[in-house]
């Protein structure tokens, strides 16, 4: 099944109400104990979330490491708008940075020492460009995590994907999974943009049947 582009940002705010109210909270603290395990010795420093969406990653994260401070990034306002709130309500608020802006023109005062990316490339036209700011935005020796979608062998399949993971969440977030399906990347896919953006030593993962990881350290 060939690629099929979905909108690149999630600026309406029934949708970021939709995905903010859904139950990611296995998948998110799965992103986290996942760093933690790639990276045993990293303690803390200035991390970039990019697509911090509502924000609850960023939290999760500054839980589990107390010495990090996180600038969270993401193009869609209602999403912010979302993520704001959360953060305020963890009490988090003087360790995370809120930034409006699409990764593609963004400028930081400091390159990260740990990247992250959850469900984000798959928004993107060309992940060539999202690879590329990668290294821009991160610092040599940085640790590198980024997960998304997997990229199903047909509608169908997607479909089924949808069904078992999404059945009863609302209309929204099920029409939208399926269109992330569709917009995802196969391993293969991924395995080649690391390859042409020179960044093969970051190692690939396919943990289950709907996701990919990537991780590993900076040079």
């Amino acid at each position: 099944m060939k690629r099929v582009l979905e909108p690149e940002l999630m600026d309406d705010a029934a949708q970021a109400r939709a995905y903010a109210k859904a139950d990611f909270a296995e998948e998110n603290q799965g992103f986290v104990d996942r760093f933690r395990e790639y990276f045993p010795d990293w303690a803390g420093g200035h991390v970039v979330d990019l697509g911090c969406g509502p924000g609850d990653i960023p939290i999760r994260f500054l839980r589990s490491f107390p010495d990090a401070r996180v600038t969270a990034v993401d193009a869609s306002r209602p999403m912010l708008d979302l993520a704001a709130e959360a953060i305020a309500r963890s009490g988090l608020a003087n360790r995370i940075t809120l930034c409006c802006e699409r990764f593609q023109s963004l400028n930081l005062p400091e390159q990260a020492d740990a990247l992250l990316s959850n469900s984000l490339l798959h928004h993107v036209p060309n992940p060539l460009q999202f690879w590329f700011r990668l290294k821009q935005l991160a610092k040599p020796g940085a640790c590198v995590l980024v997960m998304d979608l997997l990229r199903p062998d047909s509608p169908e399949a997607a479909q089924a994907l949808v069904d078992q993971y999404a059945g009863k969440e609302d209309p929204i977030l099920k029409r939208d999974f399926y269109n992330s399906l569709l917009a995802a990347f196969t391993e293969d896919d991924v395995a080649a943009q690391l390859a042409e953006m020179n960044l093969s030593r970051l190692l690939i993962d396919v943990p289950d049947d709907r996701h990919w990881v990537v991780g590993g350290i900076l040079l």
